[in-house]
């Protein structure tokens, strides 16, 4: 698969050949089930979009079945940008329903498998962007981040993932599971890809009130010869896999070769991380999904009256993790919990921050597992809390609102890829493109 950087330099004519040889490609392996289905807007760079991002006249369903039948009347902002940069929205990619798994198993239109090989899990929620860019059937996609939903399925898929600080990118026009911790980001074959893409749907955006005003950019200043100190988590690497702890070594031998500066730090038990964040998402979608009752757009099942119609609707329209999620979200928010879990929650978050922010005083980058082993084979993670233990490296990003990249290190016994990640402070993502070059010409995966 080419580029996007190469392909950035393609005319129309070559385009619109690569585009009917691509989505020959797609057609031919409907097993992996990448994409849900395949749409062409504009005559730019086809970029595979997961599906709880608008793009205008596309169904758009968020791997649910409530919204079945549902038109976006609108483009997203990250769409806006990208049709204006030469890009072009090209077919909608499988998720998580609502945004909510670690496995893209909940989807409505069934599981995803991974492009190495097809009894394993390409991750989640974003695991049908990094299945089509991992198997070579995406230049690159968008993907959406809200516990490591980028990150985790780029490691399984062995690509890059990269979650902007929050604000970086517009969130208008992003299906919205966590308000507080939902980012686009892009997901390619490799970092210099990211960067560009990244340059491209960044900046701020008047329509999003969580959107920070600035609009710098990354892609023309990349340097991997800049030496940097980077922190290293012994003490919290100790539950990962063998797999995960041989790449941990491998990376920290290749990152003093490139000249960098290797210290060790140490972060809180991860599962406070895991507390802080599935009761503060909850919480969110709880309040984020009450919009879909049946009335205004989406599948609806009628019945007796408008209360029944309520119930029937979002009984036969949600599956089984986002009704779990919902009432988690409602037991952290209802009188006499509220304070004892939600406001909790928020004060453990803020100690989150501080712990990240007491690091990066004398610290460029953070190196950290994004999960504790490879990709688990389907139903592996079929026990809810088994999921949500998952994600204990990759969660604590995105409830400090860093940036943070997967990039693939190398491959476990079972020949499953696996990644790590750089986190950096928050706007600095010109060190952590810097850093995340200068492993990649490293380890050469």
């Amino acid at each position: 698969m080419i580029t996007l950087k190469e392909a950035l330099k393609l005319n129309k004519d070559e385009l619109n050949k690569f585009k009917d040889e691509l989505k020959a490609k797609i057609q031919a392996r409907p097993e992996l089930n990448a994409y849900i289905d395949v749409n062409n807007v504009g005559e730019g760079v086809p970029i595979a979009i997961k599906d709880n991002i608008q793009v205008k006249d596309w169904s758009v369903t968020s791997g649910s079945n409530i919204l079945q039948g549902y038109i976006a009347p609108y483009n997203a902002t990250v769409i806006e940008k990208m049709t204006k940069a030469g890009l072009s929205p090209f077919g909608r990619t499988n998720m998580d329903e609502f945004a909510m798994g670690s496995t893209t198993e909940s989807s409505f239109y069934g599981k995803t498998q991974n492009p190495h090989n097809a009894d394993h899990v390409p991750g989640g929620s974003s695991g049908g962007s990094a299945a089509a860019v991992g198997a070579g059937l995406a230049i690159a996609a968008l993907g959406s981040d809200t516990g490591g939903s980028i990150r985790q399925p780029a490691s399984f898929c062995g690509i890059v993932g990269m979650k902007p600080t929050y604000g970086r990118v517009s969130r208008y026009g992003l299906g919205a599971y966590a308000s507080s911790l939902d980012q686009i980001g892009p997901m390619t074959q490799n970092v210099e890809d990211a960067a560009i893409l990244y340059d491209i749907i960044s900046g701020h955006d008047e329509k999003d009130s969580t959107s920070a005003n600035m609009n710098d950019k990354v892609s023309d200043k990349l340097d991997s010869s800049r030496k940097l100190t980077i922190a290293v988590l012994p003490k919290h690497i100790q539950n990962a896999s063998e797999d995960v702890k041989k790449a941990y070594e491998l990376a920290v031998d290749e990152l003093l070769n490139a000249g960098h500066t290797i210290v060790e730090r140490e972060l809180m038990d991860a599962k406070f991380d895991i507390s802080a964040y599935y009761i503060t998402a909850t919480a969110e979608a709880t309040t984020n999904l009450a919009r879909y009752d049946g009335v205004r757009y989406g599948n609806r099942v009628v019945g007796k009256n408008l209360e029944d119609t309520f119930i029937q609707t979002r009984s036969n329209g949600f599956g089984d993790e986002v009704k779990r999620r919902i009432l988690l979200g409602n037991f952290v928010l209802s009188s006499g919990y509220y304070e004892a879990y939600y406001v909790k929650a928020q004060k453990t978050r803020h100690i989150i921050k501080d712990q990240y922010a007491k690091i990066f005083e004398d610290v460029n980058l953070i190196l950290s597992p994004i999960a504790p082993g490879t990709a688990p084979k389907f139903g592996e993670l079929k026990n809810p809390m088994d999921m949500y233990l998952s994600d204990l490296y990759s969660i604590s990003v995105n409830l400090a609102g860093l940036p943070a990249i997967s990039l693939p290190i190398n491959k476990g016994k079972n020949s499953m890829p696996v990644g790590l990640q750089l986190i950096a402070k928050a706007y600095d993502e010109q060190t952590l493109f810097d850093g995340a070059l200068s492993l990649e010409k490293q380890i050469n995966y």
